[in-house]
């Protein structure tokens, strides 16, 4: 179920994230943000330089002409056309700027959200354990788009304000020095109540992207589980959840925008009275004679004012959204600060030849002999697999598995037996490495794991699962998951060899099907045999088969474990019994209970103990 929301936002907490969203911005392609720049200068700067021209038409032109007995408007034409000239360059600019700040915005979301899809990859299984789906997606869709909207909106918005207040002011300053005391006062309570304002919306803007994340984990576990809902009749209770994680998001987001939407017509309204408090002192003051006033001074101060006011409404218009993105930053990098899987490894694995009794490498993926290249030292791959004395659990103070010892020489197939929870997953999970043990060692042909590269260690095990994960795509393409370079030939002989074939011809477009929704049109029986096609084809020397005979009919178990013991035919394998009838030619038969090995054996051989084994071969005890 979704995590509880903690609330977040203050400054300090958000200074760090702002700072690392403006790197991003001005490193990520400085060509084009330098030009964007340039036109956002250009804009504020023809902006003031028009203000300031009203003065001169005002005062060198169109009152010289009402007071001229013969007026000629050739000159007050020519100052209109100059003056419109000065503001045609700033709609052009700002039209460049615009479209620039759009396509640096794409790219840097592009980018981004490849580095973090690539960085994904890198994390360990433990953070996907750790954390929602459905919070991890809204990261890629709602917080990425969050930056977008303020990269290619707010960003240059509030750059294009910047510039326009200082080159405002210093048009003020030249024009009157006293009325622009009078503004800035005004502009100096403005800055009191928006730093209020933004302090308070922006706790609430970061609660809005968390209950975002957790109503989308939400939803995601719903719709995974749907079936499972609608048979326990649950509507009632899921509906309850999925109101109560709404009504925390409407509770933030209405919190958030009713602090945010106070901004602009607050500042709106604040320029109005600007500017009916300049036009009433200036008008005062070129009435009282003022030698420094004139009447093309104020016109020009008002339209200065009007400038000075729209800046900083544009500001505070924009600050929700800032605010929006920078609680979106933050989960975008709490997501590419988290650690990436640590691999020590030096131990590679290859495919060798024999040649006169020495092993050399090659390419040639023809030769069926693998080895372990520790060095220059080659060790051929047997899949003799040993723990001694292995403790772990997922927490340091809650152990899953107590002093286990085990002993798999090459080729044997394993069954671990016990009840659900008994830590049987999670000791194969020891032995890809998804997990690291506390205490103790795992040895691959004499090899620690801990000393072999994790992809080779993983390149050398194939994993048949309970769940069976399709993709999209051709039932050809899904099989060949397990080696891409495979031929159609290759991909079909392993069909055969995990029973699949007779089944995949018999649809529509055989190998051609495509797949959609994890392949919900195909049975739980027949997405298992793909799965196993997949790891026949990966060829892996050690086999690890997790409950994948559950869920199905009798009739189709028979199909699956046939394809099974094919799979499992001279290989290492480890197998979680869900039922015994499968494991009894298992060579070890391994018992667990609550993360202890309690018995192992041969199926005889546990039997003549009439211990555990002996209680669920006969029924006293299930293994659920």
């Amino acid at each position: 179920m979704a995590k509880p929301i903690r609330e977040r936002g203050t400054l300090k907490e958000n200074l760090p994230t702002l700072k690392r969203l403006l790197k991003l911005i001005l490193t990520s392609h400085p060509v084009i943000l330098w030009t964007a720049f340039i036109g956002i200068i250009i804009n504020a700067a023809a902006g003031v330089v028009g203000s300031l021209f009203i003065q001169r038409l005002f005062d060198d032109y169109i009152t010289p002409l009402v007071k001229s007995s013969n007026p000629n408007f050739i000159h007050l034409i020519h100052a209109i056309v100059i003056m419109g000239g000065i503001y045609l360059v700033g709609v052009l600019t700002a039209g460049l700027y615009t479209q620039l700040m759009a396509i640096l915005a794409q790219k840097i979301q592009l980018s981004l959200r490849k580095q973090m899809f690539l960085h994904m990859q890198t994390l360990a299984i433990s953070y996907f354990d750790q954390n929602d789906f459905g919070d991890l997606m809204s990261r890629f869709t709602n917080d990425i788009d969050a930056l977008l909207q303020m990269i290619m909106q707010s960003f240059p918005q509030f750059v294009s304000a910047i510039f326009s207040i200082v080159f405002v002011t210093a048009g003020m300053i030249y024009l009157s020095p006293f009325l622009t005391i009078v503004s800035l006062m005004i502009f100096a309570i403005s800055i009191i109540f928006l730093n209020f304002l933004s302090k308070r919306s922006s706790k609430y803007f970061n609660q809005q992207q968390r209950t975002i994340g957790a109503l989308d984990a939400q939803i995601e576990e719903i719709l995974n589980g749907q079936k499972v809902v609608k048979v326990f009749s649950h509507e009632p209770q899921v509906e309850t959840q999925f109101d109560q994680l709404n009504d925390n998001w409407a509770e933030a987001s209405g919190k958030a925008n009713g602090y945010a939407t106070m901004l602009f017509p607050f500042m709106g309204n604040l320029g109005t009275v600007l500017y009916v408090l300049i036009a009433i002192v200036g008008g005062f003051l070129v009435l009282k004679g003022s030698s420094s006033l004139t009447l093309g001074t104020i016109a020009a101060f008002l339209q200065l004012s009007r400038s000075f006011s729209r800046p900083i409404a544009q500001i505070s218009q924009q600050l929700n959204n800032i605010i929006l993105a920078l609680a979106g930053g933050k989960r975008i990098f709490e997501l590419l600060d988290a650690h990436p899987e640590s691999d020590q490894g030096t131990v590679d694995l290859i495919r060798v030849k024999n040649e006169n009794g020495k092993l050399i490498e090659t390419s040639d993926l023809k030769h069926d002999e693998w080895a372990w290249k520790d060095n220059s030292r080659y060790v051929p791959l047997k899949g003799n697999v040993q723990f001694k004395n292995v403790d772990f659990g997922y927490t340091k103070d809650q152990l899953i598995l107590h002093d286990v010892n085990l002993n798999v020489k090459a080729g044997q197939k394993v069954a671990l037996v016990g009840p659900t929870g008994a830590g049987k997953t999670t000791i194969t999970s020891m032995l890809n490495r998804f997990y690291d043990i506390d205490h103790g060692e795992i040895t691959y042909d004499g090899i620690n794991i801990q000393r072999i590269k994790k992809d080779a260690l993983r390149r050398s095990l194939g994993i048949v699962l309970q769940q069976t994960n399709l993709f999209s795509g051709t039932i050809m393409d899904n099989i060949r998951y397990g080696r891409l370079d495979a031929t159609d030939a290759e991909v079909i002989a392993s069909a055969k060899l995990a029973n699949a074939d007779s089944f995949i011809r018999e649809l529509a477009d055989g190998y051609q099907t495509v797949i959609t929704g994890d392949g919900s049109d195909l049975s739980q029986g027949q997405r298992q045999m793909l799965s196993i096609a997949r790891a026949a084809l990966a060829d892996p020397p050690v086999m690890i088969l997790d409950e994948a005979t559950s869920s199905i009919d009798t009739q189709t178990e028979r199909k699956v474990q046939a394809a099974m013991d094919n799979l499992m035919n001279s290989r290492t394998s480890f197998v979680i019994a869900h039922r015994l009838s499968t494991i009894f030619n298992a060579d070890l038969i391994v018992v667990v209970e609550n993360g202890r090995i309690i018995e192992q054996g041969s199926h005889e051989e546990l039997i003549a103990q009439r211990g555990k084994y002996f209680q669920l071969y006969t029924g006293t005890l299930t293994l659920e």
